[in-house]
């Protein structure tokens, strides 16, 4: 029996799935495009000749398409967490990704293992989607993260361009000609719908909105208030960069303490599957005796079920929230 290294096989087309995806990407768009590229991609595009209405127009499509398609099928799957990764393939395209990795992983499969058409077409499309989901899920992310990172010391930028006599609307600009991707191309966003006449409150709430982050809601609601009442901008921004900062510290020493628990959980979920492989792969005959056994497929589905079970149940006992 070839179990063992038919599920190497199928792990390996998965990983090969993900390479692709992440390898299309960046010849489609370019290098800037990379979240740990430190090159602005805004900039980039300005530089090599294109307009700023145009750049503007091509990013806020980039990042508003995916929302305005959850009704494409399956693609209500991706759509919340390609926004918050601002992933520049249009949702047909992605769509269209699906199918072809799809088709890709179906003939892998049907080089490299025995399996039966049914069993490999069921499988290459979860590899094709799933594949798909874990990129931009990865993307999302990463991108949120980076964006967590970056904000408390974009608006510590600001508050030094408002000290020194700058418009508000000049310190976005320079935030988004200062720090690095992914938050300088969203400021640059924000300052070019400013220059065509946009309010910046409304500007930086939208983006808020989007990417559905605390911190960006506080940013919003003090420039609003300060646009309708009046006030210190820049001591408000002070004040907001001092609090981000201290629930950042606070996020982290919360996953700190909880990282024993995190890894506890990991290690439990994996330990199965890890015992699974190592059995099929030292012994691919384990399971001769039994495999013909008409309970073997059901009783194998019910595992399978209470594994995903055990997966959810571990993820809420360790994912604590502050």
């Amino acid at each position: 029996m070839q179990f063992g290294i038919e599920a190497l096989i199928y792990v390996l087309i998965f990983i090969a799935v993900v390479v692709l995806v992440e390898g299309l990407y960046l010849v489609t768009f370019g290098r800037s495009i990379s979240l740990n590229n430190r090159m602005n991609r805004r900039l980039e595009m300005l530089e090599k000749g294109a307009g700023r209405e145009q750049v503007l127009e091509q990013l806020r499509k980039e990042m508003h398409q995916h929302m305005k398609s959850q009704s494409i099928p399956v693609y209500s799957l991706l759509a919340d967490q390609a926004q918050k990764a601002a992933i520049a393939f249009t949702p047909r395209q992605l769509v269209l990704l699906m199918a072809g990795l799809a088709v890709f992983a179906y003939i892998g499969l049907a080089i490299g293992t025995g399996t039966s058409p049914a069993i490999r077409l069921i499988a290459s499309v979860a590899i094709g989607v799933g594949g798909v989901y874990f990129w931009i899920t990865h993307k999302a992310k990463t991108r949120m993260g980076m964006i967590e990172e970056q904000l408390p010391d974009a608006i510590e930028l600001m508050v030094r361009s408002l000290k020194v006599g700058h418009p508000f609307s000049s310190a976005i600009q320079i935030v988004a000609k200062e720090v690095d991707d992914p938050l300088a191309t969203e400021f640059g966003i924000i300052a070019d719908e400013a220059a065509y006449g946009r309010d910046l409150g409304e500007a930086l709430k939208d983006m808020a909105e989007r990417l559905d982050m605390q911190d960006l809601r506080f940013l919003a609601v003090a420039v609003t208030i300060q646009q309708q009442s009046g006030g210190n901008l820049a001591e408000v921004l002070a004040g907001l960069a001092k609090v981000i900062r201290a629930r950042f510290r606070l996020f982290r020493r919360v996953k700190a303490i909880t990282a024993e628990a995190q890894w506890s959980g990991k290690f439990l979920s994996a330990f199965p599957l890890v015992c699974l492989m190592l059995i099929l792969i030292r012994s691919p005959d384990y399971y001769d005796g039994v495999i013909d056994h008409p309970l073997f497929v059901p009783a194998c589905f019910v595992v399978g079920i209470l594994l995903g079970l055990n997966l959810i149940v571990m993820r809420v006992l360790t994912n604590i929230k502050v």
